[in-house]
């Protein structure tokens, strides 16, 4: 049964210099990819009761919430349902956050990035931090009582005195969650064409990385980048991609996880259109890509891997099928050892990547 729903969006009014995701900035194709996604999740979705939904993008609120809602009758719901919804802070007002609340939305995710409006403006933000800041207390306003921020670290012209001050003004808002995300240059973006002057190297990003790890101590560290209030508030739909269990993917190159296969949709939009139930790229997984995945994905979380769940799932001993790696790190102070298995430490997160790919063969 899959109970776990992404939604891509795939519009933005302007493209993020640092964005690699698959968006378009040509409006007029809306409506027509709004029914070319409903075609899709009635003739894919199988009628169970979701625990989550979750509309990413691309710019989710860019569509008007009855357009949402549409797209929301399209499901049963499991009781009490996470359903999140990304928005930039731009141009809005109480009357579309209170109708995005009043047809079911619960989670909003504000694509805040940073506090500092010389930096929005430098990496094609087109929000100041007054409209965010004012976004989030509408949002509380309307009711929601679940709203996550994005923030990231290592921007053109960031400072760590200005990391600083966004974490500042992140705590004093009192929200429910922070997402935070180190930049990274990718293929295909402006920054990959024009590369920013003045961006933190690697090692200024491990001390923004260690000040936030700092700043945030008093949040649930519930997965490498990402902090909750409390255990109640962590990411539900994120959580399920983690535990590695199935989940829907809806909309142009969304990806989806159904019974150890993995697929992707067209990324192209027009051919989205034409034919959405046509997967670009289908991976059956096998049991050892399964393992590796799972012990990667489990590194991610604070709570680390545990041995009985990969024992259960797998038949491996894992402490004994990885003793010479988990020695390794033990002694180097990069991975721990738990009641339930082993995580990564402090030190340990700053290099994950480079721990991870010692455990895939």
């Amino acid at each position: 049964m899959v109970q776990y729903s992404y939604i891509h969006i795939p519009f933005c009014k302007q493209k993020c210099k640092y964005c690699a995701f698959i968006s378009y900035v040509n409006l007029s194709f809306i409506d027509e990819y709004i029914k070319a996604l409903i075609f899709e999740i009635k003739n894919t979705y199988k009628n169970e009761p979701q625990k989550t939904v979750y509309f990413g993008g691309g710019t989710p609120s860019i569509l008007s919430y009855g357009k949402i809602g549409e797209i929301l009758n399209c499901f049963k719901f499991e009781k009490n349902p996470e359903i999140t919804v990304e928005i930039n802070p731009e141009n809005f007002d109480r009357e579309y956050l209170k109708g995005l609340f009043n047809i079911g939305v619960n989670r909003i995710s504000v694509g805040v990035q940073t506090f500092d409006d010389e930096i929005l403006k430098n990496i094609g933000r087109r929000h100041s931090s007054k409209t965010a800041i004012k976004v989030i207390e509408e949002l509380k306003n309307v009711g929601f009582k679940n709203i996550s921020i994005d923030l990231m670290y290592g921007l053109p012209d960031q400072t760590i005195e200005k990391w600083e001050y966004d974490l500042k003004i992140a705590k004093s808002l009192d929200i429910e969650h922070l997402s935070t995300y180190g930049l990274k240059i990718e293929d295909k973006t402006y920054f990959a064409k024009f590369p920013p002057k003045k961006l933190p190297n690697e090692d200024l990003q491990a001390k923004m990385y260690e000040i936030l790890l700092d700043e945030m101590k008093h949040f649930y560290h519930y997965e490498i980048s990402n902090f909750a209030k409390n255990e109640n508030f962590i990411s539900k739909h994120n959580i399920n991609y983690w535990n590695l269990n199935p989940y829907y993917g809806f909309g142009a190159s969304a990806s989806g996880f159904i019974k150890n296969k993995r697929y992707k949709n067209q990324d192209n939009l027009k051919k989205y259109i034409l034919n959405p139930i046509l997967k670009e790229d289908e991976i059956e997984l096998n049991k050892n890509d399964i393992l590796e995945e799972f012990i990667f994905l489990g590194f991610r979380k604070f709570e680390g891997v545990k041995t009985l769940d990969i024992k259960e799932k797998f038949g491996v001993d894992f402490e004994v099928e990885y003793k010479n790696i988990l020695e390794k790190y033990e002694k180097t102070g990069h991975i721990e050892k738990t009641k339930e298995g082993f995580r990564l430490t402090k030190s340990g997160i700053l290099i994950s990547n480079y721990i991870l790919c010692d455990f895939i063969k």
